[in-house]
């Protein structure tokens, strides 16, 4: 028989000694430290002559598994167990750790969804379910995306999303009237979505992007007058004696305080009830009290105060021209307006001015902004006098400074004879 020996015991890892005090009836020995658990086991053994198994059948130090989770499992079973076969379970009960297969997570393994989301998956995704074909009116959201209206104007539940690569891709812009097939919602979704636009207005998408593109469009003179109607006296004055056409390029400019912005917003108001146009208002560098001005029924496609960017205000105007110019490529008619084009990149000011044009046997881009002065290049000025503005005298037009080009083929040989003589006495 063998001793129980201090050093054999230090020698001896931690869950052994648990095993043998266990044999011995150490009380509480899972809580002791292993100093103090071999003097409690060395005090149960009565000193040099405990009794112990034979160096035979003392438990064997162990080999180190992988990790400490093992140890620590055999450990709490050798302690739990009986004193008779501990080193037998405790083995048995590590190999089963290490052996058993681990519980698939709740989540559902490698990809983080288990059986059941795959199943819904698939079934969302499995022939026949993209086979429904829906149609609408497309309206594009300021991020990019869009939805296709099925009951427009109104939103619905069955509307269906339009992704920003598809309004890119097939040039969509708000007012288009698509059609395509659908895919049901996945489980994160709540509309279903687009998988191809295949018309667009009643045409292949195909044969609408392969059109002519907007730059290599012919351009002419506008030839056709915006009537503006009602009774606001500046209004009026616009219409008649610096009259916009569709196509028309127009500068509203002026003196700080000389009515600008009041003078945009109220064309903006009268343009957007034009039929077969589409009227974008983009406030680029205004007061902050102006950024909610917008006249009813109009809603600004981007509100920037003059605290923006140079860079943050010409990408605004460059989105909304672009969207208008898909419009004019395939036959509509646009009007953007702009306040302002002041604080912008004078190489994006005249970009966004140049862009206006009458499309020969085709649509129209009409850009009307302000600005403290004309850049050149415009059709139209509408030139704005500060003190008429500030002494309430009403319009505030300074008609020397307007004037239209070819004023003739909007309103008529006559009407070009009354612009002249109201320009003449103006002068005198």
């Amino acid at each position: 028989m063998s001793v129980l020996t201090r050093d054999a015991l230090e020698a001896s890892p931690l869950a052994d000694l648990h095993a043998i005090a266990a044999e011995l009836g150490v009380d509480g020995f899972r809580r002791l430290r292993k100093a103090d658990l071999i003097d409690q086991m060395l005090e149960a053994a009565g000193g040099e002559a405990a009794p112990a198994a034979d160096a035979d059948e003392a438990p064997a130090p162990r080999r180190r598994t992988r990790g400490g989770r093992s140890r620590a499992k055999a450990a709490s079973a050798d302690a739990d167990a009986d004193a008779e076969g501990v080193e037998d379970t405790a083995s048995k009960d590590a190999d089963a750790d290490e052996e058993a297969p681990r519980p698939r997570s709740r989540r559902g393994g490698r990809g983080g969804r288990g059986r059941a989301a795959a199943e819904d998956e698939e079934s969302q995704e499995a022939p026949g379910r993209d086979d429904v074909i829906v149609s609408g009116v497309v309206e594009v959201l300021g991020n990019g995306s869009g939805f296709l209206r099925v009951s427009p104007p109104d939103p619905s539940d069955d509307d269906v999303y339009i992704s920003a690569a598809q309004v890119r891709r097939c040039e969509l812009v708000s007012g288009d009237t698509v059609s395509g097939p659908r895919r049901e919602p996945r489980r994160s979704e709540r509309y279903p979505s687009l998988v191809r636009v295949d018309t667009i207005n009643d045409r292949p998408a195909d044969e609408v992007a392969e059109g002519t593109r907007f730059e290599d469009l012919a351009a002419t003179f506008p030839t056709e007058r915006f009537a503006l109607g009602g009774e606001d006296v500046t209004l009026k004055a616009i219409e008649w004696l610096t009259p916009i056409g569709r196509g028309s390029r127009v500068t509203i400019s002026g003196a700080a305080r000389s009515g600008k912005t009041e003078a945009l917003l109220r064309l903006a108001g009268a343009l957007a009830g034009q039929d077969g146009v589409e009227t974008s208002l983009v406030l680029a560098g205004v007061r902050p009290e102006e950024l909610a001005s917008a006249p009813e029924g109009v809603e600004p496609v981007a509100a920037l105060p003059f605290s923006a960017s140079a860079d943050a205000r010409g990408q605004a105007i460059e989105r909304a021209l672009d969207a208008a110019k898909r419009v004019v490529a395939r036959g509509g008619h646009a009007v953007v307006l702009i306040d302002t084009l002041d604080g912008v990149h004078e190489s994006v000011a005249r970009r966004a001015l140049a862009a206006a044009r009458n499309v020969v046997d085709g649509g129209s881009l009409t850009v009307i902004a302000t600005a403290s002065a004309p850049l050149g290049g415009e059709t139209t000025v509408i030139a704005l006098d500060q003190t008429l503005t500030s002494t309430g005298r009403l319009p505030a037009l300074d008609l020397v400074a307007s004037g239209t080009l070819k004023p003739e083929l909007l309103v008529g040989a006559a009407g070009a004879e009354a612009i002249a003589s109201a320009r003449a006495s103006a002068l005198a």
